[in-house]
Parts: C-alpha cells; sequence; structure tokens
C-alpha cells in the first residue's frame, strides 16, 4: 500500500522559476508570494563541507564568480570554500532588482521554510565525483534541521549513489529518483533505494508508466511543467506532483 503523501502537487522549481535569480532565498519568498508552499532546490558541497544552494558545477551562469575570483581561480562552484562562496552575488546576473542577493546553504533555506510551514524538495546536485558524499552531507544536516517536524524533505537526485549516501545518514527522509530517460534498470534501482517516488522529465510520463509507478507504492512527479497542456495532460493521468517554472501561470491553490 502506497503511504500517505504529505506535499502538495504544485511545486515552484529553484524558488520562483526564471522570475527571480535560481536558487536564492529571494526566489523562495517570490514563490510564496504566488501562493506556493512547495519548493524544489538544488544541494551541492563547498570543498570545506558546507551544503549550499547552486545547480550547475560552475559558478559561471548565476554567480559573478568568474570576475570576482579572477580567470585563474577554479570555475567550480565546489572546489571552493564557503567563505569564499558566500561573497559571490548570485543576483545580478539576472536582473539588477537582484545585485547582490547571495548564495544560500541548504541551512538557511531551511530554517525559513521551517519558520513559515512550507514544503521543501531538495535535490542532491553534487559537484562530479561527489555523489555519495554530498548525499550524506544532506542527509546528515536535514535530519538535523527536521528533527521533530511533522513533514521532512523529499530528497532527489539524478545519482543513485548521492541517495544512497543520504539514506545512510537519514533513512527516515524520504528518496525520489530523477529520470532524464528511462534507462535499464531504472525501476530496480528505484526500489533497492527504498525511493517514494520517481520524478521524471514530464514527456516520459504515460498511462502505463504512471500504472507502472504506482504499482509499485510510489508517487508520480513531473519537471518541468510550463504549459498549461503538458500540466493538464499530467493531471489526467494521474500524476501526484508537478514542478513548474511559472509561478505566474498556475496558482497552487487550485491545484490541490
Amino acid at each position: 500500500m502506497t503511504a500517505p503523501w504529505p506535499y502538495p502537487r504544485w511545486i515552484a522549481h529553484r524558488g520562483a522559476g526564471k522570475l527571480a535569480p535560481e536558487n536564492t532565498l529571494a526566489a523562495f519568498r517570490l514563490g510564496a508570494q504566488h501562493g506556493y508552499r512547495m519548493f524544489e532546490c538544488d544541494a551541492k558541497l563547498s570543498s570545506d563541507g558546507v551544503v549550499f544552494l547552486m545547480h550547475d558545477a560552475t559558478l559561471d551562469r548565476t554567480t559573478n564568480g568568474v570576475a570576482a575570483l579572477g580567470s585563474s581561480a577554479s570555475r567550480t562552484g565546489g572546489d571552493h570554500p564557503w567563505s569564499t562562496l558566500a561573497q559571490l552575488d548570485a543576483g545580478g546576473w539576472h536582473s539588477r532588482a537582484y545585485a547582490g542577493e547571495p548564495l544560500p546553504t541548504l541551512e538557511n533555506l531551511a530554517r525559513y521554510c521551517i519558520a513559515n510551514g512550507y514544503f521543501l524538495n531538495i535535490e542532491i546536485k553534487p559537484t562530479p565525483g561527489h555523489d555519495e558524499a554530498t548525499g550524506r552531507a544532506v542527509g546528515e544536516l536535514s535530519a538535523r534541521l527536521w528533527q521533530g517536524q511533522a513533514v521532512p524533505p523529499l530528497f532527489s537526485s539524478f545519482k543513485p549513489d548521492a541517495l544512497a549516501g543520504a539514506r545512510a545518514k537519514a533513512p527516515h527522509i524520504p528518496r525520489a529518483l530523477l529520470l532524464d530517460t528511462l534507462w535499464d534498470g531504472w525501476a530496480e534501482v528505484a526500489d533497492q533505494l527504498g525511493c517514494v517516488a520517481i520524478v521524471c522529465n514530464h514527456a516520459l510520463w504515460d498511462a502505463a508508466l504512471v500504472i507502472q509507478v504506482h504499482a509499485a507504492s510510489m508517487r508520480a512527479l513531473s519537471y518541468t511543467v510550463n504549459d498549461d497542456w503538458a500540466a493538464q495532460r499530467l493531471i489526467e493521468l494521474g500524476t501526484d506532483g508537478i514542478i513548474t517554472d511559472r509561478v505566474d501561470l498556475f496558482s497552487p491553490a487550485a491545484g490541490g
């Protein structure tokens, strides 16, 4: 039997999609202003073991890292200590209104979500080669931060080793396997990891796949859904969660 599902259907991608600089506290605040109560974020490790929020392996796209640190410095975020990363501008690339917005730690975001009763999907997004270590760090930190809370975060990752690391440190926090393709053995890996959900590229879902996932006592979630027709198709298929950039288009209050 599938366990009760405590999370809402609608999930704001990286805080507020493209309306604010992704994976910053400003983005999560903006998503909340649009009525969202669950957010997706990306978590990785600094060189000194601090879990911080950033999607890409490199600093180039969403920070001023290249300009601030110089062309000779590593462009890989995980190569730097938190004291360096904390000084970067993670908002100016988006628009002048957000210039100076810092990279947050996962702890920053956790405290914001817990204080406001929000739900969180933490995608474990390791720097290449650090899959298990990142999962273990995210698991250990999350177990501490959400201790005593009624609803824990939902972990997800494309990297099975990252989910295994999270399970080793926080077996009670639910896990989901992310899929961009239906690679051979995905269902067996999800089962071995004790996953409660599959999070697919939304185009992969069809009726048979939803039935297969539900029959395995897992939930069916989708990323990144930005068109009304795509969302309606997923709702009609009976999927359970929709991650979207379009917090300005979809009203979570209307969609369950």
